[in-house]
């Protein structure tokens, strides 16, 4: 998946940081999305998954203006518990962004939102 970096998307907009680059909140938020894409096809109807863990580190900032690619790849599945490697590059430099470990549990959607 790939995103431009807007105003929106900087820390100051989402309140993780006084400066005007990509915040850690919304490229977290990216991620993510790129592990529901990767889950999408295998649930069940009625299914969806919840994310559980994250463990990514953001190496290096990213201007407004900057095109970002977003990547996911199953580690780990065992029963509902999907694990994926992440990571984050500029496209134009190929720079490593971010990188780590997402886990994911898959629920029934209506089950889960009962409970809440």
């Amino acid at each position: 998946m790939t995103y431009a970096v807007t105003d929106d998307d900087t820390a100051v907009a989402v309140g993780s940081g006084s400066l005007p680059v990509l915040g850690t909140p919304r490229l977290l938020a990216w991620l993510e999305a790129a592990t529901c894409a990767c889950l999408e096809a295998v649930l069940a109807e009625g299914s969806t998954s919840v994310g559980t863990r994250m463990q990514v580190e953001h190496l290096a900032a990213s201007p407004v203006g900057a095109e970002v690619e977003v990547s996911a790849s199953s580690a780990y599945v065992d029963g509902r518990l999907h694990r994926f490697t992440v990571s984050a590059r500029d496209t134009s430099s190929g720079k490593v962004l971010a990188a780590g470990e997402i886990t994911r549990v898959v629920v029934d959607a209506q089950r889960f939102m009962s409970r809440l």
